[in-house]
């Protein structure tokens, strides 16, 4: 008989300033037999020290932090030779800290008034790739995003092939790269390689930012 592989649980730092709120995430989940929580910080200078010691698989970061905002924690967290993914987790709704936690290179946010299974299933969905917003935002971000498209993003897009607009599209669905091939029919590496394209011809550096760039951008 085979046993078929165990799966590695996805590894996760907890950030908040509140230590009731830690406590309350790690009981939460650290029940789920998939998730196991690493380490927890207070502050941002040690949520980037941890990252690069623990190399999380995922960073749940609130923004609101008491030595500097968690955009700037996220920055500095992108910088670090990790593959750790940055899933904001705030109590704060407003459409700026949206585009600014996207600017960061979040790969998700989320509000705390979200229910346990929607962030397990959430934390899964980014560990594996996938860029999250919570529902609660995301219809007003894409309001906003599309009163008023700047000329300069327009012609950014009019830049891209229509084969490079269909592989955006699907980024801003939340797909992965190998679920993009298997949709569009193309190896992985000719996604990753479309997405490159995608990234250089709008200046961006992060997938997220290209799924909030189609949000604001695209046609409608």
């Amino acid at each position: 008989m085979t046993l078929a592989p165990e799966t590695r649980p996805i590894r996760i730092l907890v950030v908040d300033d509140h230590e009731v709120v830690r406590l309350g995430l790690r009981t939460l989940l650290g029940r789920h037999p998939n998730l196991e929580i690493v380490g927890e910080s207070g502050t941002a200078a040690q949520a980037v020290t941890e990252t690069e010691r623990l190399r999380p698989d995922v960073v749940l970061l609130d923004i609101r932090l008491p030595d500097a905002s968690g955009f700037t924690a996220c920055r500095q967290i992108q910088q670090l030779p990790v593959d750790s993914r940055v899933l904001v987790l705030t109590s704060v709704p407003t459409d700026e800290t949206v585009f600014e936690a996207i600017a960061a290179g979040a790969d998700g946010y989320l509000l705390k008034e979200i229910d346990g299974n929607a962030l397990i299933q959430a934390i899964e969905r980014v560990a594996s790739g996938h860029s999250i917003l919570d529902p609660a935002v995301t219809r007003r971000v894409m309001t906003r995003a599309t009163t008023a498209a700047e000329p300069q993003a327009r012609d950014k897009f009019e830049l891209l092939s229509a084969q490079e607009r269909r592989v955006l599209a699907l980024v801003a669905e939340g797909k992965t790269n190998k679920e993009i091939g298997l949709d569009m029919g193309l190896s992985d590496k000719t996604v990753k390689n479309y997405l490159s394209n995608i990234l250089d011809k709008l200046q961006l550096s992060r997938r997220s930012q290209a799924a909030a760039f189609f949000a604001q951008h695209s046609p409608k």
